[in-house]
């Protein structure tokens, strides 16, 4: 599902009523969690957290006048979706999460290759997703980055 938007907030208040608790937890959980340097905004139609061209003026290779995506949050037509652009990069990071993600919930975690899908809004592990938004520094997605576009 796609809501325009130019703000987090006015996102949110497009979103189903039945999620927008869950959401407003999930982006505060982020922004207390979320290292210093990226930013928060609308990007891609989702609320987005990016690094700034302030930071990395060349942007996403893809389409540089976009800043480098990190991790986006929306809904979907089934739930809540959470992408990270390091799970899909970082296959040590995917292996923490998942197994970590095990140990605390009773049901497998539902993914794709970097989105995590959460169709029952109030079983998000906030906690978790806290502890994987602080694992990677503005400085260590910048570098990774580049590493990757290199090969």
């Amino acid at each position: 599902m796609k809501y325009e938007a130019s703000t987090p907030e006015e996102y949110i208040d497009k979103i189903p009523e039945d999620r927008r608790e869950a959401m407003r937890k999930l982006r505060k959980v982020i922004l207390k969690n979320l290292p210093k340097g990226f930013e928060e905004g609308i990007n891609y139609n989702m609320i987005g957290y990016f690094v700034p061209h302030s930071i990395y003026p060349k942007g996403y290779h893809c389409n540089p006048k976009l800043p480098l995506p990190f991790l986006n949050i929306a809904s979907q037509k089934n739930g809540i979706t959470l992408y990270h652009m390091a799970l899909y990069a970082r296959a040590d990071l995917r292996s923490w999460f998942v197994n970590t993600y095990k140990k605390m919930a009773s049901h497998n975690v539902d993914m794709g290759k970097g989105c995590i899908r959460f169709k029952k809004v109030e079983a998000i592990p906030l906690d978790l997703i806290g502890e994987l938004v602080r694992k990677i520094s503005v400085e260590e997605w910048v570098s990774y980055y580049e590493m990757s576009i290199k090969k």
